[in-house]
């Protein structure tokens, strides 16, 4: 089995994610944005768009979003498991028919509420667990789409699509290197007041029990994936 995940920046990965999904039987191949060809990303036994410091505004410079957006819609339609990330949630959304909106920043750690719908899916995990939250838009769900998670600043920050789970947070992060992320987003940190200090022993703080919930999540997820759950 092939799972196929499409990286914007380098640092931005499977993280934590990665060892459990080739534990399931899947050889993990990543293509780059803007420079790999996409097409296997169509086929896939498992789709993955990860997170990057762009967005669905920014498709007119970067064309190769809409073929992401494209890509990801075609799968979805076509009931073929998928995964979106942050950035890989917001072009779900808009491939889908919903929007993506300039929101208030959010970045560092946190928590989100879980809708009573993510009860009974692998989200459930992530109840009172620590998250990564590195953005600065919202998502307007698509028709038909099931808002299972939330956060006071931004009302969707997890949503559920036939055969597609998207969260906009990060819970694939490995807190461990986390200093990639601080130095790859340096920019936005500055200029969004981020004490990077803080953000770094913050991290170090609440990694463990962040791993624990994220494999746990997408550990279950992918065992439910035949039968169809979100």
């Amino acid at each position: 089995m092939r799972c196929v995940a499409i990286r914007h920046v380098a640092f931005e990965d499977l993280g934590i994610w990665e060892a459990e999904i080739a534990a399931h039987g899947y050889e993990v191949t990543y293509l780059d944005s803007g420079v790999d060809d996409l097409a296997p990303f169509a086929s896939a036994d498992l789709g993955i768009v990860l997170g990057g410091p762009i967005g669905v505004a920014d498709i007119e410079d970067y064309p190769t979003l809409a073929e992401e957006a494209a890509l990801l819609g075609s799968r979805v339609r076509s009931g073929m498991p998928t995964l979106a990330v942050c950035l890989g949630a917001q072009l779900l959304a808009h491939a889908l028919g919903g929007a993506v909106e300039a929101g208030e920043p959010e970045l560092g750690w946190g928590s989100v509420e879980l809708a009573p719908a993510a009860s009974s899916t692998p989200l459930r995990h992530l109840a009172g667990a620590p998250v990564l939250h590195w953005h600065g838009d919202r998502i307007v769900p698509p028709a038909g789409a099931t808002v299972l998670a939330s956060t006071a600043a931004t009302p969707c920050q997890a949503y559920s699509y036939g055969s597609a789970l998207a969260v906009q947070f990060h819970p694939e992060v490995d807190a461990e290197r986390i200093e990639r992320w601080l130095m790859g987003h340096t920019g936005e940190l500055r200029g969004l007041g981020v004490s990077v200090t803080g953000l770094r022993a913050r991290s170090r703080e609440v990694g463990d029990d962040a791993a624990v919930a994220g494999i746990l999540m997408i550990r279950e997820w992918l065992r439910g994936m035949g039968r169809g759950e979100a």
